[in-house]
């Protein structure tokens, strides 16, 4: 039997795109290519620019490129628990190494925030991904 090469196409976008990220941080890249990407992907994304986790991102022929910042560790956080404002710090706990340290992106009504920011407006949610 001959095998054929081809590339599967994966369930959750975000969580490939992240785990690609930690393989390329722990090798050593400063970048990588995701050849499938999302508008969610991309909110994700933005959420850890702005905290200086990736450097940037861009879509550039149906791929998207991202250049890794100061980032130690991320993941998507699977199955997306749906977590209440009290919840939040227990969640916190869990995922982050310290208080005050890292970040949980949380899927809410208004869009996706940091946890500080969902715990700010009170709003609960979905959690997507942590970094640190």
């Amino acid at each position: 039997m001959a095998s054929t090469n081809t590339t599967k196409m994966s369930q959750d976008i975000i969580s490939d795109a992240l785990n690609k990220l930690m393989n390329a941080k722990r090798a050593g890249k400063n970048s990588i290519t995701v050849s499938y990407h999302s508008k969610l992907l991309s909110s994700v994304l933005a959420v850890a620019k702005l905290k200086g986790y990736i450097k940037s991102y861009k879509v550039e022929q149906g791929k998207m490129t991202i250049e890794i910042g100061k980032l130690n560790f991320c993941r998507a956080i699977k199955p997306r628990y749906a977590v209440t404002v009290a919840e939040i710090e227990n969640y916190e706990k869990r995922y982050l190494p310290a208080k005050n340290f890292g970040t949980i992106i949380v899927s809410t009504s208004e869009g996706l925030m940091t946890h500080q920011t969902a715990q700010e407006k009170n709003r609960g949610g979905s959690l997507m991904a942590y970094f640190y």
